[in-house]
């Protein structure tokens, strides 16, 4: 009898961060669960801000793009180890406020099926950097 059961894999993270960069949230969604949860790094509780389920994780993520609209994911690594996930970051983009981010973080994955169940970011609580001129 042959596996059917789907897996999440290095290449298709990268693909996840890829659509991020690309700022593309049908790419996005496509690959999250139906019962995905998304765990923001900011929030009034110790694991940040919780948004659950399909239509609450689309709005949390397109409001990345809202908040700094030149957004961008670099120098991703990706880990997979069955269904848990991990992948490396630099975020970079322009506050509302015209300074520069520029921080480390990580996201911590659960897959179920293939596709990424939670989301949990981490990033590094690092001051933003002066405007440039």
């Amino acid at each position: 009898m042959q596996n059917s059961k789907k897996h999440m894999t290095t290449d298709l993270l990268a693909q996840f961060s890829a659509a991020w960069n690309r700022h593309d949230i049908d790419g996005l969604m496509g690959f999250m669960c139906d019962d995905c949860v998304f765990q923001t790094a900011v929030g009034p509780d110790a694991y940040g801000t919780r948004h659950a389920g399909i239509d609450a994780v689309r709005a949390a993520f397109e409001s990345a793009w809202i908040n700094v609209p030149d957004a961008q994911w670099l120098n991703d690594r990706h880990f997979v180890d069955g269904d848990f996930g991990v992948s490396e970051w630099t975020f970079v983009g322009t506050a509302a406020d015209g300074s520069r981010i520029e921080t480390d973080g990580v996201d911590i994955f659960t897959f179920k099926d293939g596709k990424i169940q939670m989301k949990n970011v981490f990033r590094k609580n690092r001051p933003n950097l002066p405007a440039a001129k």
